[in-house]
């Protein structure tokens, strides 16, 4: 039997825990990899077919002003994981980085919480034989990539297995870097299985399953080889379109991608277990336009400027999907500006345990379950010497120390086209203090 949650009170800064009639949920967080505002049907894309993400979003809520915890994967990953916005992480880029033991991170605070907890994809935030292996950071299981540069290769000589080498049958890499002379095995698919059997395996337990797959990261050493970074097996439905062989790469992937979320909601519903099961979809950072593929062919960002490493909206703004059937009302979606760092605070809630009070974030359940929100003064990111900062309906980019803050009315300019920073002096000195603070 599933029992419903039950928001019986707000506290103190908002850092207890719901009060749970029955089991906290099982929690399955995908996050897939450079994947652009615009590149779903839900979310305005006319080419590229997204049936099964799509549907997610009609039996669950679909998030307009969701954000990623910086512009490209390790930082963001870290943000995510750790809870708290990349003014307050040790790093603000793709430096390397290996969580020291001992950190507190979603995935432990759920270990402690009684969840088996799993993970395939991408790591990048420990190499082997490190204390930041997901092995040494709580998870119980892990398959995937450890160094997030191999993962640009999506036909390795193979992936980690917790903390074993797992070869991929017939791969041969060559002597340049992340290019294979021989591709039989995708490890998409083989982490997508590993992922599957996971749920199998615990289906009769609390689980929580970090599914961050690869696609559609482009291989860029590939592609600066050979023109065409877009790797997968073949480009099934878009194989007649006469598209440049980067975009049907592109289209694909996305496609493949969509088949393997509507089987693992079909696993969800064969095993009784949908309904205590609650899933998120969303991507790591915006649209990339590297490998070949041309971020306008498919209108890969939407309605928003700038792509992948850029603080625009493009660059960090991302879809977002929860379905949790029967306690997420279906078809409904937010407006409610919320961003990676909330993840942590989230879950805990969803656990019924607290959070830590030096998060970043605030739980975003009561959105989830049609309830007063409580709201972030700001949202913040760092990326280098480039700032950007929301606060409600205003959002401020700093490109540069050399370049004055821009200021944009998201309400009426969701492309950050109109700036109108001269004409509200006011706020771009609170904005400037904000990020004088951060910088530090």
């Amino acid at each position: 039997m599933i029992y419903p949650l039950r928001l019986t009170a707000l506290c103190f800064l908002w850092c207890a825990p719901l009060l749970l009639a029955g089991d906290p949920p099982n929690i399955i967080y995908v996050m897939v990899d450079d994947m652009g505002y615009g590149d779903l049907g839900c979310y305005g894309q006319a080419v590229i077919q997204t049936p099964n993400i799509d549907r997610l979003a009609r039996e669950g809520l679909r998030f307009t002003d969701h954000y990623a915890g910086h512009t490209v994967c390790r930082p963001s990953r870290l943000v995510l994981l750790t809870g708290k916005h990349s003014g307050n992480t040790p790093i603000h880029g793709n430096s390397n980085y290996s969580l020291p033991s001992n950190t507190q991170t979603v995935t432990t605070l759920l270990k402690q919480a009684g969840y088996k907890t799993g993970g395939v994809g991408k790591w990048a935030l420990g190499p082997p034989k490190t204390q930041g292996v997901p092995t040494k950071q709580g998870f119980d299981y892990w398959f995937g990539y450890l160094d997030q540069g191999r993962a640009h290769n999506f036909y390795p000589e193979y992936l980690w297995e917790n903390n074993s080498r797992y070869p991929l049958a017939g791969n041969i890499e060559g002597p340049k870097r992340n290019v294979s002379t021989e591709r039989v095995t995708y490890s998409h698919d083989v982490m997508h299985d590993k992922a599957m059997a996971f749920i199998l395996q615990h289906a009769n337990q609390r689980f929580f399953l970090q599914a961050h797959y690869t696609i559609p990261h482009t291989n860029n050493e590939g592609g600066r080889a050979t023109g065409n970074g877009q790797e997968v097996p073949d480009h099934g439905i878009y194989a007649k379109e006469d598209w440049p062989e980067p975009e049907k790469g592109f289209a694909a992937m996305i496609t493949r991608l969509d088949s393997d979320i509507g089987e693992m909601m079909t696993l969800l519903k064969k095993l009784g277990i949908e309904e205590n099961t609650l899933v998120f979809f969303t991507s790591d950072n915006g649209a990339h336009q590297e490998g070949g593929h041309k971020m306008e062919f498919f209108n890969s960002n939407g309605a928003l400027r700038g792509y992948k490493r850029d603080l625009y909206d493009g660059g960090i703004r991302v879809p977002m999907i929860a379905r949790w059937p029967g306690i997420i009302q279906a078809g409904t979606q937010t407006s409610h500006p919320s961003a990676f760092w909330d993840f942590l605070p989230t879950a805990c809630e969803l656990a019924g345990i607290n959070a830590p009070i030096d998060t970043d974030g605030l739980s975003y359940v009561p959105t989830l379950l049609g309830k007063p929100q409580p709201k972030h003064d700001y949202l913040f990111w760092r990326a280098g010497k480039k700032f950007a900062v929301r606060k409600g309906k205003w959002k401020a980019v700093r490109v540069s120390d050399q370049q004055p803050i821009e200021l944009y009315d998201l309400s009426k300019d969701i492309g950050e086209e109109n700036n109108i920073a001269d004409k509200h002096r006011d706020l771009v000195a609170q904005f400037k203090a904000i990020i004088t603070k951060h910088r530090q």
